[in-house]
């Protein structure tokens, strides 16, 4: 590999992996492939892309996860991320959905379902993350949610299958916020399956470690670069860069953070006895 490659690598790897995954959708798409199967093999493709990157340029050799953590991690994307969503689905569906749909309610007139699919997506992303902003805000100013979101900022090596580590119960809140209503609006299934796309690669390179820069689209992406100031272990760093797939609401609303001339250090929770096992780290919030 040239310097000059070498160089331009850490600018290239996050545009390029992301365009890949949408053009891999809209393949598979035109190919008649199904939903289901044109939305998982792009997110799949991007683990295993974060992967080899990962091995292959660290942003720090010293977060290379152990086996037991990895072993975690595992267990919450299986648990949380995959299983835990489909059931929460079910319960939208004959809870919420199917009395609405009965009572003919007004949610879909909401949406602009005239425009094209890409732009659906985008207002999606940005409706999500604009609601997920003011729960995540939320996380680290109440308590009680704190005692929830805690799970996830139990991480002490940023790598990016740790982006799965969340409580179920803060999930079912981000998924009545992030899915719930864009159900009610009955959204195009594609426009759902964008928006999980950017969702899931986004955020597998937020928690990656990678050696990444972004540039300006720090200021428009949740980026790895934002992403490990929200992870520190000082409450005055972590308390800031919300955005999940986008950044621009901590722009506007000013939690932005990113400072120059140096570098996150310790990450994780101050609290050196937090649970460390997946079943301990279920019990966690509800510790005294």
């Amino acid at each position: 590999m040239t310097g000059a490659l070498r160089r331009a690598l850490p600018w290239l790897m996050y545009p390029s992996v992301m365009t890949l995954a949408f053009a891999l959708f809209a393949l598979l798409q035109l190919a008649g492939v199904s939903l289901i199967v044109s939305t998982y093999v792009p997110v799949l493709l991007t683990a295993a892309l974060m992967t080899a990157l990962e091995s292959a340029f660290p942003h720090r050799n010293q977060w290379q996860p152990p086996g037991t953590e990895v072993k975690t991690d595992l267990t919450f994307m299986v648990v949380v991320q995959l299983a835990f969503p489909p059931l929460m689905g079910f319960l939208f569906t004959y809870a919420l959905l199917a009395p609405a749909a009965a009572l003919n309610l007004p949610f879909s007139r909401i949406w602009p379902h005239g425009w094209p699919l890409w732009l659906q997506a985008v207002l999606m992303v940005l409706a999500v993350d604009f609601l997920r902003y003011w729960l995540h805000r939320a996380a680290h100013e109440s308590d009680a949610l704190w005692r929830l979101h805690s799970v996830h900022h139990s991480v002490e090596h940023l790598y990016w299958l740790n982006t799965a580590r969340f409580h179920p119960i803060e999930k079912a809140l981000q998924m009545s916020l992030d899915s719930l209503p864009f159900l009610l609006m009955q959204v195009d299934a594609r426009v759902l399956a964008l928006y999980y796309i950017a969702y899931a690669a986004n955020g597998f390179f937020q928690h990656c470690n990678i050696r990444l820069h972004y540039g300006p689209l720090n200021y428009i992406v949740g980026s790895a670069e934002t992403h490990r100031w929200h992870h520190s272990r000082v409450p005055r760093e972590s308390n800031a860069n919300y955005g999940n797939t986008v950044i621009i609401w901590d722009v506007l609303f000013r939690t932005w953070y990113l400072p120059t001339g140096r570098e996150v250090e310790e990450l994780g929770l101050q609290d050196a006895a937090y649970p460390k096992s997946f079943l301990a780290l279920m019990g966690a919030p509800f510790r005294r």
